[in-house]
């Protein structure tokens, strides 16, 4: 039996969810899916520069995983730009980070004087 998956954390949903040539190549055209943490790869790697074990810590997969889905997500991407393809992005295994919520402390704080 595998070993379950572990969700990849994703800053934001992406804000654009298609892109579409603006001309369909004459051989007909397809769809190539990216997925949401595909997207969130890219987004680390390419845009923000970070290393691989930066950003493989901020999705919380380890430093693999995070190469296996980069390399994914660049091969989708240069599949629809040199085929002509439509580029959907949706789906995924992800969740949205935790966010830390300040605790109110009451008091003094437990000093004592």
């Amino acid at each position: 039996m595998p070993r379950p998956r572990k969700m990849r954390f994703v800053q934001a949903p992406p804000s654009v969810t298609t892109f579409m040539p603006e001309e369909p190549p004459p051989w007909g055209s397809g769809e190539v899916v990216l997925p949401i943490e595909g997207l969130e790869a890219i987004r680390l790697s390419d845009l923000e520069g970070l290393d691989q074990e930066t950003a493989a810590t901020m999705m919380n997969v380890s430093r693999q995983t995070f190469g296996r889905i980069l390399a994914e997500a660049r091969k989708a991407v240069a599949e629809a730009l040199v085929m002509g393809k439509v580029l959907r992005i949706e789906g995924g295994h992800f969740q949205f980070p935790p966010r830390h919520r300040r605790r109110r402390r009451r008091g003094r704080c437990g000093r004592s004087f």
